[in-house]
């Protein structure tokens, strides 16, 4: 658990782990990211770094089901910050082939929920599909869309997993609930099948 980070330092971590894995390969270099507010400033501070974004190809852990200049789309958000620097932005579609993510970057909901797979949607760790359209219920009052979402599998397929959370010592309390094994909550089945190093930011 690592306290107190900013933005800044959470971007110098995220440059340090994508630059040994575009280091370590001459190929594309695919990671997750989540949406919401708390990545954003964080993307920001990324995308001014000297990396070859060219190789990096990004992919929403979810979305609501909006248009990309939809206020509420995550996908146009990442996409106008990643691809103003050179990267690839992938766009969710259940036909979609999803790879294997040097690093797997998730945040949590206060339900803990991560990615879209909320607790209403029963996710599990050994789901035979890749994506997942859904709908949370209840519905958030802020976002009340259809989801789509990668789904547990997907970010378990991952050499490295990070979460954000955004200051909140209500989300602090869960997670560190969830990874003792306290709860049931789709982060607390994530992250009990996950095998790869995980880091939290609190």
């Amino acid at each position: 658990m690592i306290e107190g980070a900013d933005p800044a330092a959470m971007a110098d971590w995220l440059e340090a782990r994508i630059a040994g894995a575009l280091a370590a390969t001459d190929g594309p270099v695919a990671i997750t990211v989540p949406g919401g507010s708390t990545p954003f400033p964080v993307f920001r501070e990324l995308t001014g770094r000297k990396l070859d974004f060219t190789r990096l190809v990004v992919w929403p852990g979810d979305d609501r089901i909006v248009a990309e200049d939809h206020p509420a789309s995550n996908t146009g958000k990442i996409r106008d910050l990643f691809e103003a620097v050179g990267a690839e932005v992938a766009t969710l579609t259940i036909m979609e082939e999803v790879p294997h993510f040097s690093l797997a970057w998730l945040g949590m909901g206060a339900d803990g929920h991560i990615a879209s797979l909320f607790p209403n949607t029963d996710p599990k760790a050994d789901d035979p599909q890749r994506m997942r359209r859904l709908t949370p219920d209840p519905l958030p009052p802020e976002a009340p869309f259809d989801r789509i979402t990668l789904t547990m599998p997907s970010l378990l397929d991952s050499d490295e997993i990070v979460f954000t959370l955004g200051g909140s010592a209500e989300k602090r309390t869960l997670f560190e609930a969830a990874a003792a094994g306290e709860n049931d909550l789709p982060v607390a089945r994530f992250l009990a099948a996950a095998t790869q190093p995980v880091t939290c930011f609190a």
